[in-house]
């Protein structure tokens, strides 16, 4: 995590606090930010010191990127993350941080040459925005209050206007054009009612079959109210912690697939009363439009365990045959669940009997939203 998320003022100030902490993080090292986390240091060596010392997170997720690939970073603060992730994608790769607190990006931005001088290439950017509006870039509205002030309640509201236009006509991160977003240790940070939104936007950018790799502090149980008002503890990542569940939760509500924990924190980082703190890293797909299809193929679950059930309320017994859509079979076949089942391809494909493709959405669902792969649909 290297800085907070703007957000806009609560009652309690809430969000001014986490904004006026990561500001002076930026210019001034603060160990008590979030927990200690090694990174491999082969990709420390180009990063000077600064950043790696003003740098805030809870985990790696620059781990489960690969090369070549197109990264977006939420909440990018000082750049260590992006940095990393440059050095893993390559030169045919690409990096964007997003961020909104100036000081953290002005720490970002100014070793950006000199990183890319190192590395031979320059593919890392920085943009301002806030993570639960990546359409709304800053830097573009900022340049329009400068010859616009807000002074009446009539110049906000063509101030807001302004805003909408630049989210359809300039997004500061466009649709389907994001391969992997990471994150360490923001999300957390962003105010409650901003949390829909934030992992809409997040499957918004994602190419089909893309992922997110979010690394956050969770809790062991809800925080309670009084300690959701405590600025200092918003700010050092306990008060807005997600409840371990629901962080998991959030990402299939959504409409990511095969999410799934890929790194736990064992031990708690931090106690506050009854209630545990620790790092969580989490891996969630964005489905890859298929197609439906007049015949069946079939999957046989590996094991271990004697039965799941799927993202698309699917269930698979160890070791029986299940005759699958094509859509589903699409799903089954790629990461995250190939090497949990045994494909048949065209199992139950009748000789000489061309296949009819129809469009379907994600997960099952056809253009019209009935589901192929319901009771009764006649597909399965």
């Amino acid at each position: 995590m290297a800085s907070a998320n703007c957000c806009g003022d609560s009652p309690l100030n809430v969000e001014a606090a986490v904004r006026e902490r990561y500001s002076a993080a930026a210019q001034q090292p603060e160990a008590a930010l979030c927990c200690p986390v090694s990174y491999d240091r082969k990709f420390l060596e180009v990063i000077p010191a600064e950043i790696i010392e003003r740098d805030y997170g809870c985990g790696d997720p620059s781990k489960h990127v690969r090369a070549g690939e197109v990264v977006l970073d939420l909440g990018s603060g000082g750049g260590k993350i992006c940095y990393i992730a440059a050095q893993v994608v390559g030169a045919k790769g690409r990096v964007i941080g997003v961020d909104c607190n100036d000081e953290m990006l002005g720490l970002a931005r100014k070793h950006q040459q000199a990183i890319g001088d190192k590395l031979g290439y320059h593919n890392v950017e920085f943009r301002k925005g806030k993570i639960q509006d990546l359409r709304l870039d800053l830097t573009l509205f900022e340049q329009y209050l400068a010859t616009n002030p807000v002074r009446t309640s009539s110049d906000w509201l063509h101030a807001e206007e302004q805003a909408n236009s630049l989210r359809l006509s300039n997004p500061l991160v466009a649709d389907n054009s994001v391969d992997v977003v990471v994150s360490n240790c923001v999300l957390n940070l962003v105010r409650t009612e901003d949390r829909q939104p934030l992992f809409s936007e997040i499957f918004r950018v994602l190419k089909p079959g893309g992922r997110a790799v979010i690394s956050d502090i969770v809790s062991s149980d809800d925080v309670p109210t009084e300690l959701q008002a405590d600025p200092k503890l918003w700010s050092g990542c306990i008060s807005g912690a997600y409840r371990e569940d629901r962080f998991l939760e959030a990402f299939a509500s959504v409409g990511f697939h095969g999410v799934e924990i890929v790194e736990r924190q064992m031990e708690a980082w931090a106690t506050v009363d009854r209630f545990e703190f620790r790092s969580l890293t989490v891996r969630a797909f964005k489905p890859t439009p298929t197609f439906t299809r007049d015949f069946r193929h079939a999957v046989i679950y590996r094991g271990p365990w004697k039965s799941v059930t799927t993202d698309f309320q699917m269930e698979l017994t160890r070791g029986e045959r299940v005759d699958v859509c094509e859509a589903e079979f699409a799903m089954l076949s790629q990461s995250p669940y190939r090497d949990d089942v045994v494909a048949l391809p065209n199992a139950n494909l009748e000789i000489g009997v061309a296949p009819e493709l129809t469009p379907l959405m994600v997960l099952g669902e056809t253009s019209t939203g009935s589901s192929c792969c319901s009771p009764g649909s006649g597909c399965c």
